[in-house]
């Protein structure tokens, strides 16, 4: 398992759209993606459950990788994030 902390940059956090990127990165690999936020753990491949996060601009959140492509998928979903999700 590896993890990294990262820190939002989207002015509107992840909404609706961003979520959706960050899912459509998520799912590209076999790993389990998860992310915690507070006291909370979301589903990187949920759209529902990023959202459900509700996390803001500015907020750090950790993610988690484990499985056999772990550290592709980590260093691609923490570069989806620092570029903004597409926004």
């Amino acid at each position: 398992m590896v993890s990294q902390k990262v820190v939002i940059k989207n002015p509107t956090g992840l909404h609706l759209r961003p979520a959706g990127n960050l899912c459509k990165e998520a799912m590209q690999y076999s790993s389990l993606i998860t992310f915690t936020f507070r006291e909370s753990t979301a589903n990187a491949k949920s759209v529902l459950s990023v959202l459900g996060a509700c996390v803001k601009c500015g907020d750090e959140i950790e993610i988690f990788c484990d499985g056999a492509d772990e550290k592709e998928a980590l260093e691609a979903i923490v570069k989806a994030i620092e570029e903004g999700l597409g926004e």
